[in-house]
């Protein structure tokens, strides 16, 4: 049984095509469902009845263990929860590497009033972080493991 579960992949049917998650993923996912409500103080039966599925399906979600999550579930859930529904996607693997936008396009496309100049000195000092960091600029960056507020501040300094 141990090796069907290490086996098991999540299917995502898109319209892209079909993708896939792997154990890790969906728990990651699930985690992130799970920490937001609990930070927005939501019980599983206030999340299931406002996304209008069963109190089960929540905690499902929650623990990992779905076997083809629909887009329109995801981004109730993702509404509800307050979580753009971009980081589901990538928290799930959806996002890969090749249709990310470049750091640039992100700049101009998220913060459009952004000065022409700035978008220069962030793209500069993001190329010197990577640099420095040994990434390829074109390189996937995993998201299974994410820097915590004081593994950030400690780098900055």
């Amino acid at each position: 049984m141990g090796c069907v579960r290490a086996l098991f992949l999540v299917e995502w049917v898109l319209g892209k095509g079909t993708i896939f998650m792997n154990p890790e993923q969906s728990q990651a996912l699930g985690e992130l469902f799970r920490q937001k409500r609990k930070e927005l103080g939501y019980s599983v039966y206030q999340v299931a009845d406002a996304a209008g599925v069963r109190s089960s399906t929540v905690v499902r979600f929650e623990q990992g263990k779905f076997a083809a999550p629909r887009p329109d579930k995801l981004a109730r859930f993702a509404s509800l929860l307050q979580i753009p529904l971009a980081d589901v996607y990538a928290r799930a693997g959806y996002l890969v590497p090749e249709e990310l936008p470049t750091f640039e396009s992100y700049l101009k496309t998220k913060y459009r009033d952004l000065p022409a100049a700035a978008v220069i000195e962030l793209k500069k000092l993001f190329e010197e972080l990577s640099a420095r960091h040994g990434l390829d600029n074109n390189q996937a960056i995993p998201i299974t493991e994410e820097a915590g507020d004081d593994e950030i501040r400690n780098s900055a300094s």
